[in-house]
């Protein structure tokens, strides 16, 4: 089961919408994920952002870099950013984005198709 959390123990129910760059080599990339009204924002829930936890049967890939949007002073969104500095790095990334996709019936398109 794919599932992100940003708590460990809390899965985020909101499908965030991911954007994808890679270097031309594709040594390197970078994933950014933005959350529009996250569940961990929700005023109920008093659980501390850790960072962002992308979890499947293979493990974890955690990512510290997470930042909060606000609007007229209350959390909005939430943004995290993955970077994969590595080949290996990025098909680890894929295997997860696609099992996550699967299993919330995301599809995947390339910019400008």
């Amino acid at each position: 089961m794919a599932k992100i959390q940003f708590s460990r123990g809390l899965d985020e129910e909101v499908i965030p919408d991911v954007r994808l760059t890679r270097s031309r080599t594709g040594e390197s990339g970078t994933a950014t994920f933005i959350f529009t009204n996250p569940k961990i924002l929700d005023q109920n829930t008093t659980e501390d952002i850790t960072g962002m936890y992308l979890i499947d049967e293979e493990g974890e890939i955690v990512t510290r870099e997470v930042k909060g949007r606000f609007v007229n002073g209350r959390p909005e969104a939430l943004e995290a950013v993955h970077l994969m500095k590595s080949k290996d790095e990025w098909d680890r990334f894929m295997r997860f984005m696609e099992r996550y996709a699967e299993e919330n019936g995301l599809g995947f398109s390339k910019s400008g198709e």
